[in-house]
């Protein structure tokens, strides 16, 4: 097929995305009380008085694309997002509910830092209509904190873990970073077995990447800090994954492990081929076949907005090239693979004719399986699927 642009009107109308689609709604919040000294997210130390001005800023582009959708997610991401007050989260809640049709049972979740959660702002948030917390532990060893520039200590977590579950959230989600500078296999496996004691309802669990100008990248060459070798990185994710399914927890996608009934609905939009709108400085969407981001300066974004004009940086048509390229690499992320009926329906590709030879390698030495016409990456896989999704490029 030809790199023609992916029109809605050029897929099959089974497979079209269209506004009666169930969306994801993620708001950014760029506010942090501290720069962590390995983050590369688009944020911002907190400012009092333009956090006010970027509310407002907000609240008016999502009233701005009110169309009345249905929507079934809507994520607090950031920066960080529990550095907002219970009103002023519910007062983006309100303004989400007023625009979109928000369905029963709508997942509403809040990224959050444990320093910044206290009682009555969880019992705020629960009141102001958040379903869920995605709480930013990273580590429960404290020196390993320290490393990293967070303002937490491991008890600190675990306080804040539990008093969140006394205010009744029953889908509390926590991240863990491996491949820490000087983290051990024993270190690491000290950290998931302090999650698991808390039984969260959800985790993800990343390997810290660091970009070429990260400050930690410097003191770790001041103090000689180092990472394992790739090998021991492996088994840390390996080991984990084990010692999650041994307690009852489902691996459902490369990084994350949940209950029965708590896999992140939000999430899962990107990963299936989903549409989402994002709102804020440096937001991304996806909507069927048309992408954009936002501006990604906070001021420039406050300006734009409070003038009504436009907040779109670059907004573009997808190819249908990149629109099944992007399905079937966000698709393997997920454990149960993706299912190439679909991709082919909804693109008009034949999937295996396109890409078979170069697949055959991986599927050859058991990292990559195909199963009723379903492809999916083995646990093996997962480790190398950067090679494997760079196929589909």
């Amino acid at each position: 097929m030809s790199a023609e642009t992916c029109s809605i009107e050029s897929l099959p109308t089974a497979a079209r995305i269209t506004a009666s689609d169930e969306l994801g709604l993620y708001l950014h919040i760029p506010f942090c009380s501290a720069i962590c000294n390995y983050c590369n997210f688009n944020r911002i130390l907190f400012n009092e008085s333009l956090k006010e001005s970027y509310l407002t800023a907000i609240e008016l582009e999502v009233r701005k694309m009110a169309d009345g959708s249905s929507v079934d997610s809507v994520h607090f991401g950031g920066g960080t997002p529990s550095l907002l007050l219970p009103e002023e989260v519910g007062r983006l809640v309100a303004a989400c509910r007023d625009s979109f049709n928000l369905a029963s049972g709508t997942e509403i979740s809040l990224e959050a830092n444990p320093e910044s959660l206290t009682i009555e702002r969880l019992a705020g948030y629960r009141q102001a209509g958040i379903t869920r917390l995605s709480i930013g532990v990273q580590s429960f060893l404290n020196e390993e904190l320290a490393r990293l520039d967070r303002a937490h200590t491991a008890s600190d977590a675990e306080r804040v873990f539990r008093t969140a579950r006394r205010e009744g959230f029953d889908n509390l989600s926590l991240d863990l970073m491996m491949w820490l500078p000087g983290q051990t296999l024993v270190e690491w496996k000290t950290s998931v077995d302090a999650a698991l004691a808390l039984a969260p309802d959800h985790v993800s669990l990343y390997l810290l990447e660091l970009y070429s100008s990260a400050p930690l990248q410097a003191q770790m060459a001041r103090q000689a800090w180092s990472r394992v070798p790739d090998d021991d990185a492996a088994d840390m994710y390996l080991d984990a994954m084990e010692r999650f399914e041994g307690a009852g927890y489902h691996q459902y996608e490369i990084s994350n492990v949940a209950r029965p009934g708590k896999r992140s609905q939000h999430n899962l939009k990107y990963w299936t081929d989903g549409a989402w709108i994002g709102f804020g400085c440096g937001a991304h969407s996806t909507r069927g076949n048309l992408r954009w981001h936002n501006v990604s300066s906070v001021d420039d974004y406050v300006v734009k907005a409070k003038n009504g004009v436009e907040v779109r940086a670059d907004q573009r048509m997808r190819s249908v090239e990149e629109c099944w390229s992007d399905a079937l690499i966000m698709g393997l992320r997920l454990v149960d693979g993706v299912d190439l009926d679909i991709v082919e329906t909804r693109y008009g590709i034949d999937v295996r004719g396109q890409y078979g030879s170069a697949l055959r390698p991986f599927l050859d030495v058991g990292v990559l399986v195909e199963e009723n016409r379903r492809l999916r990456l083995t646990r093996q896989g997962m480790l190398v699927a950067n090679e494997i999704m760079s196929v589909f490029v």
